[in-house]
């Protein structure tokens, strides 16, 4: 967005619907700040929320659109922001308007439902597009249109006896049955009768006597049909109506959404998830928001006994947040429940990157879980200027710093490295802001970040070495000795002397402590008696006579102070009976003389 929205963030206050006092967002609607977005399509789909939504650009006076976005979240508050997997490029036959569509997944794929203008007529068609994963990218499955009429917004039902339904239309509504391969249908093009009794009445307006006016969201819930859609633009509130059946008959129900914010129009999606009712929405809340800079919000809401829909009004709020965020996996820096000043953009080391970060920028997650504390904070930065510094705040950007981690220079914006810094203070559940400070212009941009559990936390025995040796053997050859001289967290280290191979190492039986099938975290800090050693951390399997050997480390290597963190994620898994588990670090080569502190395994 080349900073437009981010630098009204930091200016303004808009109408009641951004609020920043005192240094703490009290909002977490819109939950895209970045840029602007429009046309909601969430998704549920193995335990997250996909949403796909359109992009108005910025400055638009009309509805210029020419991408979609695609974000998730597991926790409905911190989404992830994965780009755009498709665009009017993806349609060698559109000409214009990547307007509102919807997704439905099917035969392991998923297929996206878009109108755009068709280049050879001139008038609106609807495009399918395919795809294995939620993310993209997509493919136009056809080539062609799948179906063309001149009126827009799809939708599509997949009833339980597996027959799938496309709505769409503006000023008219329509289906079509789909066949199951998803990009072609059976029968013709049917119009549903927009009578007064299934759609509501509207005034003042003979050529459209009913309220409906575009955007059908249609779904089944407890054996009852309903169709939320937009309702008499051109202020659009949304309204619904349910039916016995796919086809109806409709019966007009009422409002959902009454007529709020900036945007002349609205755009509803329903779903359920991890036991909640989530609408989705869109207004004009950011700054230079409006009719055409739109944004999308959620609320969650609860059904009437009876299955009818509550009023449901546009907060700054936002949706509660499911469970907590886990900081010690790696957690993508475009994971933001809410951000002033920074933009994303695609990575050099795939997904996107935070970027355009400038002096007081900042990004919050929400409710993030740091349990019995955390020890250091690894970042994966880049930096075609003089870099600058994350400073680690809880509960707002003027909250307690546990940690501040410098960014050096790296010779370009895709020239990416590791940055990191020694945590105190973070324990408990807060919300995590990291507050961008430096010089003048774009200072860096982020990729991702992660946190060091305290070594208590770990499966593995006195892991910060302050009781000697305690818990620890050796695998191979080699002389273990606690040492007070070569430290880097609390007053000892543990040395190992006298290794004769490269697998030799320290070691710990942890047989009892595993549980099958499970993912382990893995840090281990190691420094070398000479240079930066090529280790890392491993695990010896022995389950009914046979031993398999599980690489932990390095997924990431963080250089500190000539200490090395070696840290990554693996699933432990073994057939039969385990008789013996040890871990321990090794080298890649060489039999050198290692230090270790501050090691876990959890």
């Amino acid at each position: 967005m080349r900073r437009k929205i981010a630098l009204l963030l930091s200016a303004v206050s808009v109408a009641g619907m951004v609020a920043v006092v005192q240094g703490v967002a009290k909002a977490d609607n819109p939950i895209v700040q970045t840029i602007y977005t429009a046309d909601p399509a969430p998704l549920v789909h193995n335990g997250r929320v996909y949403l796909y939504t359109g992009h108005d650009e910025d400055g638009s006076t009309y509805f210029t659109m020419r991408d979609w976005r695609v974000y998730s979240s597991a926790d409905m508050v911190n989404w992830t922001d994965h780009g755009s997997p498709m665009s009017l490029a993806t349609f060698s036959w559109a000409s214009s308007d990547a307007w509102a569509g919807h997704v439905a997944y099917r035969n392991g794929k998923f297929y996206w439902y878009v109108p755009v203008n068709n280049r050879a007529t001139g008038r609106k068609a609807i495009g399918v597009a395919v795809s294995t994963s939620p993310t993209g990218p997509f493919t136009d499955a056809l080539g062609r249109p799948l179906l063309e009429n001149g009126e827009i917004d799809p939708n599509v039902l997949i009833d339980d006896d597996g027959q799938a339904y496309l709505y769409w239309g503006n000023p008219n509504l329509w289906y079509v049955r789909l066949n199951a391969d998803m990009i072609s249908y059976s029968g013709g093009l049917t119009q549903i009768p927009l009578t007064t009794a299934g759609f509501g009445t509207r005034t003042g307006n003979t050529s459209r006597p009913t309220l409906y006016e575009e955007g059908p969201w249609v779904y089944k819930r407890n054996g009852l049909y309903y169709n939320v859609f937009a309702a008499e633009c051109c202020s659009e509130f949304i309204g619904y109506s349910t039916a016995p059946g796919p086809t109806g008959p409709w019966t007009y129900r009422g409002t959902v959404m009454p007529r709020q914010g900036s945007s002349f129009t609205n755009h509803a999606g329903v779903i359920d998830f991890n036991g909640g009712s989530y609408f989705f929405y869109h207004n004009g809340a950011l700054p230079g928001g409006g009719g055409f800079t739109r944004s999308v919000a959620v609320e969650k809401f609860t059904y009437n006994s009876n299955g009818t829909i509550p009023t449901i009004n546009m907060t700054t709020t936002g949706a509660p947040q499911i469970g907590t965020l886990n900081p010690y996996v790696r957690q993508e820096a475009e994971t933001i429940a809410w951000s002033v000043g920074v933009e994303t953009e695609p990575s050099s080391e795939g997904g996107m990157n935070v970027g355009y970060i400038a002096n007081g920028d900042y990004i919050k997650v929400k409710g993030v879980n740091f349990g019995s504390g955390a020890t250091y904070f690894n970042a994966r930065v880049a930096s075609a200027a003089s870099g600058g510094r994350i400073e680690l705040r809880l509960d707002s950007t003027s909250g307690t710093v546990v940690g501040t981690c410098t960014v050096p220079g790296t010779g370009g914006w895709q020239t990416w490295t590791n940055a990191g810094c020694s945590v105190s203070g973070a324990t408990g559940t807060h919300d995590l802001y990291l507050r961008f400070t430096g010089g003048s212009g774009n200072l860096f941009n982020l990729n991702y970040w992660q946190f060091t559990p305290l070594a208590s936390a770990s499966v593995l025995t006195n892991g910060d070495m302050e009781s000697g040796t305690t818990g620890w053997g050796v695998f191979g050859a080699g002389t273990l000795a606690s040492d007070t001289s070569v430290v880097r967290g609390g007053s000892r280290s543990l040395a190992i002397t006298g290794r004769t191979a490269s697998w030799n190492g320290p070691s710990q039986n942890v047989t009892s402590k595993l549980t099958n099938g499970k993912s382990y975290l893995t840090n281990v800090w190691v420094r070398a008696q000479s240079g930066t050693p090529s280790a890392k951390a491993t695990l010896a399997l022995t389950a009914n006579g046979t031993t398999s050997y599980v690489s932990l480390t390095p997924a990431t290597a963080v250089n500190s102070s000539g200490w090395t963190l070696l840290t990554g994620t693996a699933t432990v898994s073994w057939t039969g009976t385990l008789s013996s588990a040890t871990f321990y670090v090794e080298t890649a080569s060489g039999t050198d003389s290692l230090y270790l502190d501050d090691a876990s395994l959890q």
